[in-house]
């Protein structure tokens, strides 16, 4: 179980004790999550401090406690900025595809280093099949470091998955914001046949 999902595991805890679908907001690893159940579904978000590339950032965590199995993917989520500019969750192939053709070796360190500071400063949230499992996957795969940092980076990417009773995952959606950090708005997610709805601060 990883320290991501722990964390999820620790937010349904918490929810389960309050009224209705209550968002709750903590702060971890640096970063600060909002965290929100319905229907026994828990979505997990926090606004990553970076821009890599085109691409502003939301790690994610999605545990399932359903009773049946749900698809989560990058394209449920959409951001919308106070000055009503509207942005969806890019596909994890497409994101993956413009990093290696255009991501420099820091832009690559940046984001990696980035994300684990926040994954692994955690240590109450546990992924049945997220980042750490899709990185191990890659990493055994390539043999050169260059191909090792995109690989890294690959599995960061949140990508459309299965969760069946029981399961959670993460990972980092990408937001195509021209460049520009990400700002003040609302993040909305249509997943589970449920709507969640979170409010994010720079």
């Amino acid at each position: 179980m990883s320290h991501l999902a722990r964390l999820v595991l620790v937010g349904i805890g918490a929810l389960s004790l309050s009224a209705g679908a209550q968002v709750i907001e903590f702060e971890s690893g640096g970063l600060q999550y909002r965290t929100q159940t319905k229907n026994g579904v828990t979505v997990m978000v926090a606004p990553m401090p970076l821009v890599v590339r085109e691409y502003s950032v939301i790690q994610v965590a999605v545990s399932n406690g359903a009773l049946v199995s749900w698809t989560v993917k990058p394209e449920d989520f959409t951001f919308t900025r106070q000055d009503g500019a509207a942005f969806r969750g890019s596909a994890a192939r497409k994101v993956v595809d413009s990093l290696v053709d255009k991501a420099g070796r820091n832009d690559v360190i940046n984001l990696v280093s980035t994300y684990e500071q926040g994954l692994y400063g955690m240590n109450r949230l546990r992924s049945t099949n997220g980042y750490e499992t899709r990185r191990q996957a890659a990493l055994a795969e390539v043999s050169s470091t260059r191909l090792k940092a995109a690989a890294a980076a690959s599995a960061i990417a949140f990508v459309q998955t299965k969760l069946a009773p029981g399961e959670s995952t993460d990972g980092a959606v990408f937001f195509s914001t021209a460049g520009r950090p990400m700002g003040s708005g609302s993040l909305t997610v249509r997943t589970a046949g449920e709507v969640f709805e979170f409010r994010l601060t720079e």
